[in-house]
């Protein structure tokens, strides 16, 4: 398959990316919340649940971005998840970057890490059936931040990411987060938009200094929202309207799609802003969702690391997977949520 066809692909209309590619210390965190010890065989058997999932993998996932250790690993019965995936006709994707870490200096930014080896990790992804990668970069705001140097350097290794990505016949999924959690959080909507509408800017100029072919490739943004601390409280049209705004600003009409991270929205929220966005005509490009808690929140409740769990948990898995659905397609209502 060419670079293009997996990027179109994963844009199926209606469907959208599974975002299963928590840390170890990430998913310990989950975990602790229902007072689970993040063990390898818990990690096995939630992301297990999720995987045979079979309605939601088959009607509405199109890919799913796994860790190392997921795209190694079997079910209990010893059938690989790979091949589970496939069974959905899913994409395999993988995690790359080795995480975010403090930039050297005081502004309280982070750089994201990895490249060293890449290009080998990438080889071995690709035998294992990647057909997709994510590379995640922070962008912190607080009354310094972003540096100028700080948008440059994980621009820059955005695209050296990507090419490689390209390089290795996997599709690189481009993830410039500009997070509304940091410290203090109290930015505004129109600050989150000035400063995502530059990060993109400089995203998409490295990427072509890189010769990445945009028309292989994806892009996973943020949505134009206030900070968590913030006393805004935008309607689900103006943040619709504003997020749109800004990526037909800077993003070019040869990307396939863009998949939404949901950052830190609760579900309701990140399926709400979505449909909005997709009732918006005129758009060069599908919009649809690349979702971890937004997806994952209800379910991971109720599996509550027990097994006997798994089909109550996957109904759950399954109706945040249909309701985003709707949304990728502008149908979604908070009637239809609450009716199920």
């Amino acid at each position: 398959m060419s670079l293009n066809a997996i990027a179109q692909k994963l844009m199926t209309q209606g469907q959208g990316i599974l975002a299963a590619d928590e840390s170890e210390p990430t998913i310990a965190k989950r975990f602790a919340k229902i007072n689970l010890p993040s063990t390898l065989e818990l990690r096995r058997d939630y992301r297990e649940m999720l995987f045979r999932s079979t309605q939601a993998m088959q009607n509405y996932i199109s890919g799913v971005i796994l860790t190392e250790e997921t795209l190694e690993q079997s079910a209990a019965d010893g059938t690989t998840f790979r091949a589970i995936l496939a069974d959905a006709d899913v994409i395999p994707g993988i995690k790359v970057d080795r995480g975010a870490f403090p930039m050297p200096g005081d502004t309280g930014e982070k750089i994201t890490e990895g490249l060293d080896g890449l290009r080998q990790r990438l080889a071995r992804y690709g035998e294992l059936g990647a057909g997709f990668a994510k590379w995640r970069a922070v962008i912190t705001i607080n009354d310094i931040a972003p540096t100028r140097n700080n948008i440059r350097a994980n621009a820059h290794a955005l695209a050296r990411y990507a090419i490689l990505c390209q390089e290795a016949g996997i599709v690189p999924v481009v993830e410039p987060e500009v997070v509304g959690d940091g410290e203090p959080g109290n930015h505004s909507m129109e600050r989150c938009a000035q400063v995502t509408g530059e990060v993109l800017e400089n995203v998409f100029k490295e990427l072509r200094l890189a010769g990445v072919d945009l028309s292989g490739m994806l892009l996973k943004p943020n949505m134009i929202l206030p900070g968590i601390n913030s006393r805004e409280r935008p309607s689900v049209d103006e943040v619709a309207r504003r997020t749109v705004e800004v990526l037909r600003q800077q993003v070019p009409a040869a990307v396939p799609g863009i998949a939404f991270l949901s950052g830190g929205q609760t579900d309701e929220e990140a399926t709400a802003h979505l449909s909005a966005m997709n009732q918006i005509e005129g758009k060069p490009w599908p919009l649809t969702f690349s979702y971890g808690r937004a997806l994952q929140n209800v379910a991971l409740r109720l599996w509550a690391g027990r097994r006997e769990n798994f089909p109550q948990a996957q109904a759950a898995f399954t109706h945040r997977a249909h309701m985003n659905s709707l949304a990728a397609l502008g149908q979604w209502t908070n009637a239809l949520d609450r009716a199920a």
